[in-house]
């Protein structure tokens, strides 16, 4: 007796799916990616650390070697366009923002192994809370973008006629912005005077603040921002500030902090190189969250990663 037809259906079903969990499956490894080379990452890494941190342990092996490359070449390699100790100090300031308090802990300790003080440290987050407190303005009153670029165009021919001049009434040569002029300072209208003094101008985005919080919000800028006397140099608190707009992400702030940065000489490469460390600590950040790891064990684990390269560091030296 013939089957009916919907049971015929049903039993060829079944015999297709058998068939398929029967058959030899293809490999989802990297056909790319042999033992050896696995093991030659992972023995290069301790070889470089100390040791293989949980976080690459737990990082799909396929993807290990490329990764690691990646971090080295960014991180750890001295051949990059800005120095160690300042690609710590803005990996800092881009963690600091995230916020990744695995990032913070991880950057703070290699940032001094680097040679960073404490007022580099600090000053460094002052420059990224202050890039946060001013993209938040700029983007809440979302101004048009091509009039935003015209206003910061302005204000940087501004500053780089004022350091010629500067410049022309001493040795000629090119110098450094001068320092911002000394005004007495207690609220907005007089804010507003010594921003047109140093702008020509005054910023928009300035004018969205509340009128009794405009003169404490331009000192704040005025000494941190455009101290050439702080404790980090101009050109890495510019690269800071990139750094921290390029992944919050803010349109506006990235503009005005590459133009502004350009005035103390800051090259292409610079600004990339800044762009390159705030993005491998957003992608590490995002996966050392997603693992929830245990917070005092990853400590551990960074403070012998430190104590480890610390050694290294002085044995190279005798």
């Amino acid at each position: 007796m013939p089957l009916p037809s919907s049971v015929r259906g049903f039993a060829l079903l079944v015999i297709a799916c058998a068939i398929l969990l029967l058959s030899p499956q293809p490999s989802q490894a990297n056909p790319d990616l042999t033992p050896a080379e696995l093991q030659m990452t992972q023995q290069d890494i301790a070889a470089t650390l100390g040791m293989v941190p949980t976080f690459f342990k737990m990082y799909p092996e396929v993807a290990l070697p490329a990764a690691w490359e990646v971090f080295k070449a960014i991180a750890l390699s001295p051949e990059t366009a800005i120095p160690g100790k300042f690609k710590e100090l803005i990996a800092l300031g881009v963690s600091a923002q995230i916020p990744c308090r695995y990032c913070v802990y991880f950057h703070t300790q290699t940032a001094r192994l680097n040679g960073a003080s404490d007022a580099e440290i600090h000053e460094a987050l002052a420059e990224a809370s202050l890039t946060r407190l001013f993209s938040t303005v700029i983007n809440g009153a979302a101004p048009d973008m091509a009039s935003f670029r015209m206003e910061i165009d302005g204000v940087v021919k501004k500053i780089k006629a004022d350091s010629e001049a500067a410049a022309a009434k001493t040795t000629g040569a090119a110098a450094p912005a001068a320092p911002p002029a000394e005004m007495m300072v207690t609220d907005s209208a007089s804010a507003y005077k010594e921003m047109e003094s140093m702008f020509g101008t005054v910023p928009s985005f300035m004018r969205h603040f509340p009128d009794a919080a405009v003169a404490g919000a331009w000192k704040q800028m005025k000494l941190v921002e455009m101290n050439p006397n702080g404790a980090v140099p101009p050109k890495f608190k510019s690269l800071i500030s990139l750094a921290v707009a390029a992944q919050i992400p803010c349109a506006y702030c990235v503009y005005a902090d590459a133009e502004l940065a350009k005035i103390d000489g800051t090259t292409q490469a610079e600004l990339d190189a800044a762009v390159a460390v705030s993005a491998l600590v957003r992608h590490w950040s995002t996966y050392l969250n997603g693992l929830a790891l245990d917070e005092d064990a990853f400590r551990k684990e960074v403070d012998g990663i430190v104590d480890f390269l610390k050694k290294k560091t002085e044995s190279t030296k005798k």
